[in-house]
């Protein structure tokens, strides 16, 4: 079995490893009910996109 030529530093192994973090997701507020919407999709409160009804509320 190969092995690696020599030890990976904790700094090396870091900098390697620093674009696998989890981002947040990014959340905007509707338009039209103010409510906590994920950017371009349909508000799950009012169902309004860009100031227009597209789906009925419930």
């Amino acid at each position: 079995m190969p092995q690696p030529k020599s030890k990976v530093s904790r700094s090396r192994r870091g900098m390697r490893r620093s674009h696998d973090f989890i981002t947040r997701s990014a959340d905007s507020n509707c338009s039209n009910c103010g409510a906590i919407t994920r950017p371009h999709r349909v508000c799950n409160e009012c169902g309004y996109y860009k100031g227009k009804e597209v789906l009925r509320a419930n």
